[in-house]
């Protein structure tokens, strides 16, 4: 039996791709709060969506499971999105010297 996620929807995007491009191989600094959060977030996710594929749930823009799940993904980004970048070794080191970036 396949499974195929095509939908009749958009998922909507809390951050812009562009900021989401320049920060996706940075590193955050997570306060434990914001861990707990994204932990208790994503078994919530996780638990949505194994029920709904277990059950063979239709994928519509109306149904309920669906707009829980993209609520909840889309508060995990904005978690995520809210914890410090932390600065590489490189910026650290420009810092310090007050270099610039070439």
């Amino acid at each position: 039996m396949a499974f195929s996620m095509t939908t009749d929807f958009s998922l909507p995007l809390a951050t812009p791709a562009a900021s989401i491009a320049q920060t996706r191989n940075s590193r955050r600094r997570i306060t434990p709060q914001a861990g707990h959060a994204l932990e208790k977030l994503g078994h919530a996710i996780e638990y949505l969506t194994d029920e709904f594929v277990h059950r063979g749930g239709e994928v519509s823009s109306s149904n309920g499971e669906l707009q829980a799940v993209q609520l909840l993904m889309a508060k995990n980004r904005q978690v995520y999105s809210e914890c410090p970048i932390v600065p590489t070794v490189g910026e650290r080191l420009r810092a310090a010297f007050h270099l610039r970036a070439w």
